[in-house]
């Protein structure tokens, strides 16, 4: 994947992965310095479980995400291990596991493995082994799309250390299979494209019907994007999400058959759901509602931002929230009231949860230079009702995966 261009990491960045090196000398012992990458989180601002519908979406890359570094070594051993818990996994590259050890490590190995197939279709044994270091600054399991970032990171420090040559495209789907038939994740492509084709300052429009990529700019001097982290674990969030996938599945046998032409639920009209509506199942019902509507939202923040109109934008955030709370029933009580809170603070023009929910985080859309008062709104309200504190962050764009030399 290429470097992005004119793209120069802050000295902070850079005393990041100098530190991550150390505690990697720290876990793998001393011998030649690591090569070293980051690989971004996202936020999706508009598009709300549209992706493996059919329909667009626009997310960014944030400058919170995945730390790696990597050495090679001289067997055939892959030694990855996580600066957060400590445990080094050891994978003979020669017999690569079939099946899911369930844990953090099923993310980088579900990469390996589609690489490793990759290979085999062209001839060529995997190159040698690797001792790897995990870790960064973008909160796990939060909706900010942690897997796919360790997941695009791999493929790209794995492209670099081995040699591979694959074009950003070819990353990119090979991540996104790994988490979908590996890991067992029945995700669309929303994630890992966000994440690897990633522009700074930009939002991403992905139509994930014919996976076109338009970049829109978003203009930094007005507007910032507030992460709110509830700190409710997505416990639920796996399982509940491969369901809300076979539902919309569901929805869509049904309803093509009054729709010709159709591909995806992303094609049903309104009207056709609306006649249809008596004889399906109310949740399915539900499912397509919020589908259909969430996809003309869309396309219409896409107008908002182009017209440099943040207020109508937030108004469309504010309705998707409330129709993933009503319809799609992904929200919580935590999510909810930090979105209701933001729509008290004047400095804030609209708010929703991120990711897949079920917990995690909620992005807010805030007028530039009213952040503080916009954090202090939130956290005071969501003090005052839950007795903690939540996690109230600016998070800035972000140009991509990359390899970072030290300074």
């Amino acid at each position: 994947m290429e470097t992005p261009d004119r793209h120069t990491d802050s000295p902070a960045r850079l005393e990041q992965m100098a530190a991550h090196a150390t505690r990697f000398v720290e876990c793998h012992g001393p011998g030649q310095a690591p090569r070293l990458f980051f690989s971004p989180g996202r936020v999706n601002l508009f598009g709300g479980h549209l992706d493996y519908n059919g329909g667009p979406v626009m997310p960014t890359a944030i400058d919170r995400g995945t730390f790696i570094a990597s050495r090679s070594r001289s067997d055939r051993l892959l030694r990855m291990a996580s600066a957060f818990d400590h445990q080094v996994v050891e994978i003979d590259l020669d017999q690569l596991p079939a099946a899911r050890v369930s844990k953090w490590v099923d993310y980088p190995l579900g990469v390996v493995i589609e690489l490793a197939t990759h290979l085999e279709d062209s001839g060529v044994a995997l190159p040698g082994g690797l001792d790897v270091l995990y870790g960064g600054d973008l909160p796990i399991g939060s909706g900010l799309s942690s897997s796919a970032s360790i997941c695009v990171g791999t493929a790209v420090m794995l492209n670099s250390l081995w040699g591979l040559g694959l074009g950003k495209m070819d990353l990119v789907r090979v991540a996104l299979r790994a988490e979908r038939q590996f890991v067992g994740v029945h995700c669309g492509i929303m994630d890992p494209y966000a994440i690897g084709c990633a522009r700074a300052g930009h939002l991403l429009w992905l139509d994930c019907k014919d996976e076109t990529i338009e970049y829109l700019p978003m203009d930094g001097d007005r507007l910032s994007i507030l992460v709110t982290n509830t700190g409710v674990q997505r416990a639920l969030a796996a399982s509940e999400f491969n369901r809300r996938v076979d539902e919309c599945a569901q929805a869509f046998d049904i309803l093509r058959l009054a729709s010709p032409g159709a591909v995806c639920l992303r094609d049903i009209p309104l009207d056709v759901l609306e006649s249809e509506r008596g004889s399906m199942d109310p949740v399915l019902a539900n499912r397509a509602e919020h589908v259909i509507h969430e996809v003309r939202r869309t396309f219409e923040a896409r107008e908002h931002l182009l017209a440099g109109n943040p207020e109508l934008m937030g108004e469309c955030m504010n309705q998707t929230h409330e129709s993933l709370r009503s319809l799609y029933e992904v929200s919580c009580p935590e999510l909810d009231l930090l979105v209701e809170a933001a729509g008290h603070c004047p400095g804030a023009f609209g708010a929703r949860l991120t990711g897949a929910g079920f917990g995690g985080c909620t992005v807010t859309l805030v007028r530039r230079g009213d952040e503080h008062e916009v954090q202090a709104s939130l956290e005071a309200r969501f003090e005052g009702e839950f007795g903690r504190c939540p996690q109230v962050e600016v998070y800035e764009g972000d140009p991509g995966p990359r390899e970072i030399t030290p300074a």
